[in-house]
């Protein structure tokens, strides 16, 4: 399916420019509620939907298939400005936890724990996968490029640039290599979503073929992709929706890694409507057939 086809989307809540965002009294872009996600978001639907699960977290059922990326569901060590739209417990079933690297804002060890007696698989790069495994979580590890299937869906990792530990002494134990971080591209009967990860810009990201959704973290810090390097990014794919991720989370106010603005894509991004800031818990909505009738 061309990523230039209409895509189709539920719920949407206006506050700032059309996106869903509200200032704090500390000045942070935070989103405008929660929509709790009742259990009945994991039966089989005949479409894919995608939800943010605040911070970089994502939850996806593509017509019956479950998997979550990055969920961050409890048990962060740093104050959060919302409560989660699902506890672990609350989950009945997933297919698979996908996690992008070892940062504890992306690999929570609490929620893959509190997962466990439901969640089927566990996907990351191979020194993740190394790690979960000594914490009791059956990590499978993959390299980068490579691809696996859960259900009727493949996922392959794109590389990533997000080394920092190696700039700083505490972390000196061992060498952080870069296929320790990745992406993920996600093809489904609906469309192909890509979630770069945490990254610095690499060349490569930007000649991908033409995803329909990118779920975009664009905090502007230098280990991360940056403002403007997301706005590169984005306007490469002119076509892709943009779910925003990695914003508006955490009450850390003085870090930039936590408190990018959505709003600050649409000056700089070809097509600003197709700029998504979504309460956590709500479902973005792509229907193969619908999108083919319109």
């Amino acid at each position: 399916m061309g990523a230039d086809n209409q895509r189709l989307w539920e719920g949407f809540n206006l506050s700032i420019n059309g996106l869903n965002i509200v200032k704090n009294a500390r000045g942070q872009a935070t989103p405008s509620g929660v929509v709790q996600i009742a259990p009945s978001a994991f039966a089989p639907v005949e479409a894919t939907e995608v939800r943010w699960l605040g911070s970089a977290g994502v939850f996806i059922n593509s017509r019956g298939t479950t998997i979550m990326v990055d969920p961050l569901l409890e048990g962060f060590d740093m104050p959060v400005l919302f409560e989660s739209p699902l506890l672990p417990g609350d989950v009945p079933a997933l297919d698979a936890v996908l996690i992008t690297h070892i940062d504890n804002d992306h690999f929570s060890r609490a929620t893959c724990k509190g997962l466990l007696g439901v969640c089927k698989a566990y996907h990351a790069p191979k020194y993740v996968a190394d790690e979960m495994r000594l914490d009791g979580i059956p990590g499978t590890g993959h390299a980068i490029h490579e691809s696996f299937g859960i259900g009727d869906i493949k996922v392959t990792l794109t590389p990533a640039d997000h080394d920092w530990q190696n700039d700083f002494p505490e972390f000196s134990f061992r060498h952080w290599a870069k296929e320790d971080y990745c992406g993920f591209w996600i093809e489904t009967a609906d469309g192909t979503l890509w979630l770069p990860g945490d990254s610095r810009l690499l060349e490569e990201q930007l000649h991908m073929p033409n995803p329909d959704v990118i779920l975009l973290d664009f905090s502007d810090n230098a280990y991360h992709i940056t403002l403007d390097g997301a706005a590169k990014l984005a306007n490469a794919y002119p076509q892709a929706e943009l779910i925003c991720i990695h914003w508006g989370s955490v009450d850390a106010p003085d870090m930039n890694t936590f408190n990018g603005n959505p709003e600050d894509l649409l000056s700089r991004v070809i097509h600003p409507q197709r700029v998504h800031a979504m309460r956590p818990g709500e479902a973005f909505r792509l229907d193969a057939r619908r999108i083919a009738e319109g």
